[in-house]
């Protein structure tokens, strides 16, 4: 009876093993944010909702907004900056912290974020890498949510196409990412609507997207953090404004 019950437990000890091995290799392989990231979440942000870092307009009401999901593994206020510059604009941004850091446990929170602000009137929803991929699963998911997608160094899963979709779509990658790479990039134009801008990013890469330091796989780039922030700011902005209209 002993090993009986021995052998009916070991399945269950090993799936204990897996989840606490699990749990380890996403808090030791998460990537921190920078100082720079840290005091703009601190001083830029409010805490709303599960911890979502709130950023909002100094002068305005906003009626156009960003929810924005963090890349795989990345502290969600490795983002800080670039929200601080795009609430500075005057619009809503809100950065929504995942379960595990890893969007795809919970790429329906965008829900949430806009069911509590309802004075905002359009949403567009962005992402980074895999935040990004499940950005975009939210909008194919919730077409009448959504009225814009922004891609940081992302695309669509194939079985998410968006192709059809009235959705105005900017997808923002640098020239040398090693792992959002430009054949990938490439790859998913079918798969967003026929009038997506698409904006290179030359000599940008897969990490400075955030502000978190390097990135396994990826290339080192040949333009600041600051220089490719910018670009990716701008071009978000873009979007924004474009669906603010």
């Amino acid at each position: 009876m002993k090993t009986k019950r021995l052998l009916w437990l070991t399945p269950l000890f090993l799936l204990i093993a897996l989840a606490v091995g699990f749990l380890a290799w996403t808090t030791l392989s998460a990537a921190a944010p920078m100082a720079e990231a840290i005091t703009d979440a601190q001083e830029s942000a409010t805490l709303a909702g599960e911890n979502w870092l709130v950023f909002q307009p100094a002068t305005a009401n906003p009626t156009t907004g960003l929810v924005f999901y963090p890349g795989g593994l990345v502290d969600a206020r490795a983002y800080a900056p670039a929200a601080r510059q795009i609430a500075d604009a005057g619009y809503l941004v809100v950065i929504v912290p995942m379960p595990l850091k890893l969007a795809f446990f919970d790429a329906n929170r965008a829900g949430e974020v806009m069911q509590a602000y309802p004075a905002v009137q359009r949403w567009v929803i962005g992402g980074h890498s895999l935040g990004g991929a499940m950005a975009a699963q939210f909008a194919y998911q919730h077409p009448d949510q959504v009225a814009g997608l922004a891609l940081w160094a992302a695309y669509p899963a194939a079985n998410n196409s968006l192709a059809d979709r009235r959705l105005a779509v900017t997808s923002i990658f640098g020239t040398l990412d090693g792992l959002a790479t430009g054949d990938k990039i490439s790859a998913s134009v079918p798969l967003l609507p026929p009038d997506t801008r698409f904006v290179a990013i030359e000599g940008g890469n897969h990490a400075q997207f955030g502000w978190y330091g390097k990135q396994s796989g990826d290339n080192e780039a040949t333009i600041t953090r600051e220089a490719q922030q910018a670009q990716t700011v701008a071009a978000t902005l873009a979007l924004l404004s474009e669906v603010a209209k």
